[in-house]
């Protein structure tokens, strides 16, 4: 998913935990940081449960479009 600006949030959705069931709910959305060196990994930096940024593997989530007042929602209560 092509973003115009780097800055802009980007929401992924959980579609994979088996791994992490701890730090990672299945089908919740999640808040992912812009991170080049991860991409060219083939993983995301993903704010977990735990409050912090962590890498995961990007095929354990979709990229989700949320309405802009869901979006500011999310960003609150971060």
């Amino acid at each position: 998913m092509k973003r115009e600006n780097l800055e802009t949030p980007l929401f992924v959705m959980c579609v994979n935990n088996s791994e992490y069931p701890a730090s990672l709910e299945l089908h919740k959305i999640y808040k992912a940081l812009p991170d080049e060196d991860a991409a060219l990994d083939g993983d995301l930096r993903i704010i977990d449960e735990s409050g912090e940024d962590y890498l995961y593997p990007a095929a354990w989530f979709v990229f989700v479009e949320l309405p802009e007042e869901a979006e500011q929602s999310l960003l609150q209560a971060a």
